[in-house]
């Protein structure tokens, strides 16, 4: 057991957790939440991949059509009758149309012009372009496929056979994506075409890879959003969860704030009626007959008045309506204050109060914080045997105004330390006339000027009460 105690939760009362509904409600929004994280980066990853491949593909297909038009231009002069003899076709190797084919067909398709259908490769020309240049009498450029059968030997164990047979020949079917260009020209008066193919091979695989690269990379750009999302959701869900256990403690605390009012307030109305009972069946008596009658009356009423005072300044705290003044004090004035005001009951009870007070400047509410100090050295004085002796100790440590309120009485319980700022938590054997809320508002005053109130037992006898309040106000966080 600790020999100390900063205004602690109540023992009996451990750290409220959300409820299992709202635990699979939190679940439910943190899920949706990452899920929401997760489609925006997909349609934004999906977006952008669609612009990057749109754009990759239209700059390889101006550069293939570039290609063809800038070969065409070299074979007719730009002019769709250069004259002269028909050009000799065939692949270019080298300059910046390597890999290209040209030909020249008539109407038929068949190649015309030095070589013939020597050295044309099956499936040329592409009779889907000659056919509608033939039909329009313009340009035409679009994207092919060309098939080919591809007819290979296969030697029997590794030797090139002698004659070949019909089971050692292999046939491979192979398609070539290409692009084709075909213009109408005229050489010496005679109507031909020329078609001029490129090889796509290159840009498909570029495509290909460049698809390969955006999935790949969306696929982990998808995971690590969905990853850092969650991540923020279950942050982001903090303040929430924390506002659903802020808002069942309050309500728990509502509900023993009523039912412990209405036992602590039963007492004395009970003593009140049995006097009121007690004058009435003597009514026609002197006052002056019918003993403490009366006195009981006024001593409870007074006690009711504390209670419902200290009730209504707790109940107002609560809400929040209650505005605390920030000028300069010294909190050493304020305690030799609160200490000569209590020197009369102090008297009474033959307990002696020594005031030791250092300059201590803080911005606080002065009326408050004599509260404060009128509370701890009221119950200092109520716990300090006949010719005991209460210390009052102010002094400045660090950045903090320290208040310290020893006595010489039997100490703090071990088991009462975790509930002694409770309301109405009253310890066994406590001096009578007290409400059981002083050192809760104690308490509420010390947290609302930013600082905090410890109770622990002094080494030789008694309790001690330390108030810590920062000399410098902390600047105000603001909220979102």
């Amino acid at each position: 057991m600790p020999d100390g105690v900063i205004a602690p939760e109540p023992a009996d009362h451990p750290a409220p957790e959300v409820t299992p509904a709202e635990a699979q409600m939190l679940r439910r929004v943190r899920i949706s939440l990452a899920l929401w994280s997760g489609g925006i980066t997909l349609a934004v990853l999906v977006v952008l991949g669609a612009i990057l491949y749109t754009a990759v593909d239209r700059s390889l297909s101006a550069s293939g059509t570039a290609q063809l038009v800038a070969q065409a231009r070299i074979l007719t002069g730009g002019r769709p009758d250069p004259g002269g003899d028909v050009p000799s076709g065939g692949f270019i190797f080298g300059g910046p149309n390597s890999g290209v084919f040209t030909m020249v067909v008539d109407g038929d398709g068949v190649p015309v012009g030095p070589g013939g259908r020597r050295g044309v490769p099956a499936g040329l020309p592409v009779m889907e372009s000659l056919d509608a240049v033939k039909a329009t009498g313009a340009r035409d450029i679009r994207t092919a496929t060309i098939t080919t059968t591809v007819v290979s030997v296969v030697p029997a164990g590794g030797v090139e056979p002698a004659v070949i047979t019909p089971g050692e020949v292999e046939e491979t079917t192979v398609t070539t994506p290409v692009r084709v260009l075909t213009d109408p020209v005229r050489f010496r008066g005679q109507s031909f075409y020329l078609q001029i193919v490129g090889d796509r091979s290159t840009e498909q695989r570029t495509l290909g890879i460049l698809v390969v690269v955006l999935v790949v990379g969306g696929l982990v750009s998808l995971l690590a959003a969905s990853g850092v999302g969650a991540a923020y959701a279950r942050r982001a869900l903090v303040p929430i969860r924390r506002s659903l256990i802020d808002q069942r403690e309050a309500l728990r605390r509502q509900r023993e704030f009523a039912a412990d009012a209405s036992h602590e307030l039963r007492t004395p109305l009970t003593v009140i009626r049995a006097s009121v009972d007690d004058l009435g069946r003597h009514a026609s008596e002197p006052v002056s007959s019918v003993g403490s009658a009366l006195t009981d009356i006024r001593d409870e009423v007074d006690h009711l008045t504390a209670m419902v005072d200290d009730l209504l300044l707790l109940a107002r705290s609560d809400s929040g309506a209650v505005a605390l003044e920030r000028v300069p004090v010294d909190l050493g004035d304020v305690a030799s204050t609160a200490a000569a005001a209590l020197s009369r009951p102090a008297t009474e009870r033959g307990v002696e109060v020594l005031v030791d007070p250092a300059p201590a400047e803080l911005s606080g509410d002065p009326a408050r914080l004599r509260q404060l100090v009128t509370i701890l050295i009221d119950n200092a004085i109520r716990h300090s045997p006949s010719g005991g002796r209460v210390l009052v100790r102010v002094r400045t440590e660090g950045p903090d105004a320290t208040l310290v309120v020893e006595d010489e009485g039997p100490g703090i319980r071990g088991e009462d330390l975790p509930r002694l700022f409770d309301r109405f938590y009253r310890a066994a054997g406590a001096p009578g006339g007290g409400t059981g809320l002083g050192l809760a508002i104690a308490a509420w005053i010390a947290e609302r000027h930013d600082g905090r109130i410890e109770a622990a037992n002094r080494p030789e006898r008694g309790a001690r009460f330390t108030v810590r309040i920062p000399t410098v106000r902390p600047a105000a966080v603001p909220t979102a």
